[in-house]
């Protein structure tokens, strides 16, 4: 069976890997040193076992899982045919991203497609210039990488269908679920349709129409809940386009259309308010807090992960 490629060895490179070897597809990982490609080995064997490994490999134990990947370094790694796709995954910065590339263009065959997992910046950017830019894409994953299933697909001013639908078909072959974006937009698919929701949400929050709270339970205990079942669009299928539209009349003219953030967001980044990881965004965070809604998140994405996966 031929290899992935994982370039990069944070936490995005452990989980996208995990996803493949826990579905018994042999694993390159290559960082800037063998010490943290090794380091991201056991990570991401460990996630694999947490998300489920195939029966064969379960059997196993990691010495013997080990034994089946390979870790080194990216500039010494020279077996690339042996590769049926490389997935870059290093730090979210344009210029190095460019020069993994510049790399990757040279020394992978070109028949072997080579995707991005930058969440921000354009394949058509991080593959500028490049000769085999055709074969290269946007493979853009969600955190926890080896849990969330979806993958985007994202395809440059220059990519050829072909390579792209070989990686969504590689993807499905490992139940994750790709879709293919057909043109190089910023946010891609996924994240611009919650960005248009935050916008709404915060613009209302700013407003005192309603609490982060009070949005939170909106979302999750109506929409947010059957979308766990349906997509939107099955959604208004199965419910009928002429209610939506008739709301669509009353509601869409009120709408935010702000094109930059709220001042409630902005103070809160100058006073350092980032979130749990400060202790403080909208609402102080303890640190009993955080480990009680991580824990608590944890489960609940196991939880809709085994809704998605009802027939």
């Amino acid at each position: 069976m031929k290899s992935v490629a994982v370039i990069g060895t944070g936490i995005m490179g452990a989980g996208i890997a995990a996803g493949f070897i826990a579905k018994d597809i042999p694993t390159i990982i290559l960082g800037r040193s063998k010490d943290k490609a090794d380091a991201c080995l056991d990570k991401a064997i460990a996630l694999a076992k947490k998300i489920g490994m195939s029966k064969d490999n379960a059997a196993k134990d990691d010495s013997e899982i080990k034994k089946l990947q390979f870790v080194g370094i990216l500039e010494g790694y020279q077996d690339w045919e042996q590769c049926y796709w490389v997935i870059e995954t290093v730090a979210e910065n344009l210029e190095l991203k460019q020069k993994v590339f510049q790399y990757l263009d040279q020394v992978v065959p070109v028949d072997i497609p080579i995707g991005s997992n930058s969440s921000g910046f354009p394949i058509s950017k991080i593959a500028d210039g490049l000769k085999t830019a055709n074969r290269m894409m946007g493979a853009h994953y969600f955190m926890p990488a080896e849990v969330v299933p979806l993958v985007e697909i994202v395809m440059g001013q220059k990519t050829d269908i072909k390579y792209a639908e070989r990686a969504c078909s590689l993807y499905k072959a490992i139940d994750k679920k790709p879709v293919l974006v057909k043109k190089d937009i910023p946010g891609f698919l996924a994240n611009r349709i919650q960005h248009a929701l935050m916008r709404e949400a915060l613009s209302l929050v700013q407003e005192g129409i309603a609490t982060p709270a009070d949005i939170d339970d909106a979302v999750r205990y109506s929409f947010g809940f059957r979308y766990a079942a349906v997509g939107p669009m099955t959604q208004k299928e199965i419910s009928g386009w002429d209610g939506m539209a008739n709301a669509a009349k009353e509601i869409y003219p009120s709408l935010s259309n702000i094109t930059s953030l709220p001042p409630k967001v902005v103070q809160l980044m100058a006073e350092g308010k980032t979130g749990m990881k400060a202790g403080e965004g909208f609402r102080k965070w303890t640190p009993e807090e955080i480990k009680t809604v991580s824990d608590s998140y944890s489960r609940r994405l196991k939880a809709a992960f085994d809704v998605l996966n009802i027939e």
